[in-house]
């Protein structure tokens, strides 16, 4: 009988709480989502079965001594966003923003989400059960930017003790674009604007693309060194690529090592799901304000595009001023499919990738200044 209440006190069903089971069920809720919806899959899937298996009692996977516990600490020392950064600028193409440089604009107008809702955090204080520092509303607040490498590198600089929350917030949202971008689009256009067909682009030289990474890694230096880390791995990977003399680095940035870092950091993230970390007032709290965040940043995009229209001779259409959130390429993407909903022969993707970079760049460079703000 003994051996018996032994084996069954070993067993998941003996050991499972409420709380597992929920954990485990938004684990396979994330993993539907990626396979059926193909909500950014190569995101959702490592984070679902992470999920799933931070949730399976006794296993111990993501405690210490367990792989999950051992591949955060990527995400706790920043190093996984950084090699992540390094790939999403082998993958970045300068050439729409340098051909169209008022999108830039536009990039920097998507970064009011962050700034906005790091007051918001610090707001919510009033409500019971929350108690959210300076450094944990600044953290909070660059979801907003819809990059979650950013993210992920701010909230361990600033509010350790929330960066799990802070990376499942990032990085649902980003999976989300195509659900929650198209509605704010829409409400705050008329069928007019998005009508609007802009010009083509003109070619940019490589010799403008191999300066400009340059440039503005010198620019970051001597203006903002806190975000150096994020812009220089981001312009290395970048100029990896547009210089055209180390090919197989910059096709292994692009492919092997970030397809990596994505599977390690995805599963990282999915760890930090757990039951006893994710179920609480603070984590619902940030889902809500990294929500907020998000509408916020697209909405300024889109206002911002229709703000310059009064003033330039050439109409932007606003619907690119939404990719302004450093979601690359999906943001891009979703602008441009709502713009063939009203015409189908308005192609906006790369007049889209313009603010998408710049909104990169206006993501990293929120972070350093919030880091610079507060991080002392």
């Amino acid at each position: 009988m003994d051996i018996m209440l032994g084996l069954w006190h070993s067993t998941g069903l003996a050991n499972f709480s409420a709380g597992q089971a929920i954990m485990i069920a938004v684990g396979i809720l994330l993993i539907y989502l990626a396979i059926v919806k193909e909500f950014e899959p190569l995101l959702l899937l490592p984070i679902g079965f992470g999920a799933v298996l931070s949730n399976i009692p006794i296993a111990g996977i993501s405690e210490e001594g367990g792989i999950l516990y051992y591949l955060y600490a990527g995400i706790k020392t920043g190093i996984f966003p950084l090699l992540v950064f390094m790939g999403v600028g082998a993958m970045t193409d300068f050439g729409p923003m340098l051909a169209n440089p008022k999108t830039l604009f536009l990039g920097a107008a998507a970064q009011f989400g962050i700034f906005s809702t790091l007051l918001g955090a610090l707001a919510l204080n009033v409500v019971p059960g929350l108690d959210f520092s300076l450094k944990d509303a600044a953290a909070i607040a660059i979801i907003g930017g819809a990059d979650g490498p950013t993210a992920i590198y701010v909230g361990s600089k600033l509010a350790p003790d929330l960066l799990g929350a802070i990376a499942v917030a990032a990085y649902s949202y980003m999976a989300l674009v195509p659900l929650i971008q198209p509605p704010i689009m829409r409400l705050l256009t008329t069928e007019n604007e998005r009508n609007i067909e802009m010009q083509q682009l003109r070619a940019v030289g490589s010799r403008e693309k191999i300066l400009f990474p340059l440039m503005l890694l010198m620019l970051c230096a001597f203006l903002l060194p806190s975000a150096a880390p994020l812009i220089g791995m981001f312009c290395l990977g970048n100029l990896m690529t547009t210089c055209g003399a180390v090919e197989r680095l910059s096709k292994t940035s692009q492919n092997e090592l970030i397809n990596i870092v994505t599977i390690f950091l995805g599963l990282s993230v999915g760890s930090k799901l757990s039951a006893d970390a994710f179920l609480s007032e603070a984590t619902l709290g940030i889902l809500v304000l990294g929500m907020i965040a998000f509408c916020i940043g697209t909405a300024a995009g889109v206002l911002m595009a229709k703000l310059m229209n009064l003033f330039i001779k050439t109409p932007i259409n606003p619907l690119i001023g939404a990719a302004g959130v450093s979601a690359v390429p999906m943001a891009a993407r979703v602008a441009n499919k709502v713009g063939l909903e009203s015409n189908p022969h308005n192609f906006l993707l790369m007049h889209a990738m313009g603010p998408n970079v710049a909104g990169v760049i206006g993501s990293a460079v929120a972070a350093g200044i919030l880091i610079s703000l507060v991080g002392g």
